[in-house]
């Protein structure tokens, strides 16, 4: 079974958010530097306030904003999904391309 074209097109037209998994790198109790990936940002403490957070703590950061403190094994896991995930749109994104 094939693709219709409006399958094809609703395929191509989603989008998600995700959460991204961060290290905590510095924290004034209200915001924290975070980096991943090389990228560093500063990132909302708000929805974390009853969490103690220390440099080198991984948290799911989504629009800029802490949102769940997470185990480094299971940031580790999420990152391998991602990368994966990513591989995959290459992919098809070269397949469609001809490459």
């Amino acid at each position: 079974m094939t693709a219709g074209p409006r399958t094809r097109h609703l395929r191509e037209s989603i989008t998600v958010c995700l959460a991204v998994p961060m290290q905590v790198l510095a924290s004034d109790g209200l915001t924290a530097r975070c980096a991943a990936k090389g990228v560093e940002r500063d990132v909302s403490l708000f929805l974390l306030m009853d969490e103690e957070l220390q440099p080198g703590d991984m948290v799911m950061v989504h629009l800029g904003h802490a949102i769940e403190k997470i185990s480094a094994e299971r940031a580790r896991s999420v990152w391998a999904l991602y990368d994966e995930m990513l591989a995959a749109a290459d992919a098809l994104g070269d397949a469609a391309r001809g490459a």
